[in-house]
């Protein structure tokens, strides 16, 4: 592994990185504020200015290779065999594969629960956190749109993992689009899945856009990534009410 190779890796990284997010945000605003009947349910007050989207692009693409930085040195030290990740599915038991991928989103989950509340932390907020608070009614383009303090806090948890545990490369794939996903559907003012599925059996358990939005209207309230089980054990939950 050479820092010239690292930095390499980091500039097509934040390119993949970039388009990716490019490409799906803005296909969740096209299908959601770019038409005229959106997808589901609406959450956002106001439909999302062109002002505010340019300030949560540019702080995304900011973002970009902060994160692409962490995931190039696990790269380039992967090459060198100083990592534990792996190519083939069949190197380990199969059963690890969705095994490891639930244990990456607990672990993902709860190192975000904590971070975020310390990013509210009104002594580090307004250089720390503030860019993704731009608008209480946020686009899908404010999925990834972090002060470089925020993505340097968040963008070493994976590349740190895949020195720790087995993890198959397809299988982080897969993780990393479900989190994307995530993070742009939540973002994206409108809730697309049915009200009584966000308030199920399951659905309760997981955040979605309907959880998410009350934290850009209520700040000290839902902190989490994927799962409601913190913020219920620490008492920062809540949910709109059913609106009838």
């Amino acid at each position: 592994m050479t820092v010239v190779g690292v930095l390499i890796t980091t500039l097509w990284l934040s390119l993949i990185i970039g388009a990716r997010y490019l490409l799906v945000a803005g296909g969740v605003w096209r299908v959601t504020w770019g038409t005229s009947k959106g997808i589901g349910t609406r959450l956002n007050r106001e439909r999302p200015s062109k002002r505010l989207m340019l300030h949560e692009i540019k702080f995304s693409l900011l973002s970009t290779p902060i994160y692409a930085c962490p995931a190039a040195v696990a790269l380039e030290a992967w090459k060198a065999g100083g990592t534990q990740l792996y190519l083939d599915p069949a190197a380990y038991p199969l059963w690890w594969l969705p095994l490891s991928f639930l244990l990456l989103l607990i672990v993902q989950d709860a190192h975000y629960y904590w971070t975020h509340r310390l990013l509210h932390d009104r002594r580090i907020f307004a250089w720390a956190h503030a860019a993704h608070h731009r608008a209480r009614d946020p686009s899908p383009f404010a999925s990834f749109a972090f002060d470089p303090a925020e993505a340097a806090l968040t963008a070493w948890l994976l590349p740190v993992l895949t020195f720790l545990i087995p993890l198959n490369i397809w299988m982080l794939a897969v993780m990393l689009t479900v989190m994307t996903a995530a993070a742009v559907m939540n973002h994206c003012g409108w809730e697309m899945w049915p009200d009584r599925w966000v308030r199920g059996r399951v659905g309760s358990h997981l955040i979605t856009a309907t959880h998410h939005s009350r934290h850009h209207t209520h700040m000290k309230t839902n902190y989490g990534l994927y799962f409601r089980w913190w913020d219920r054990a620490c008492g920062t939950d809540a949910m709109p009410e059913v609106r009838k």
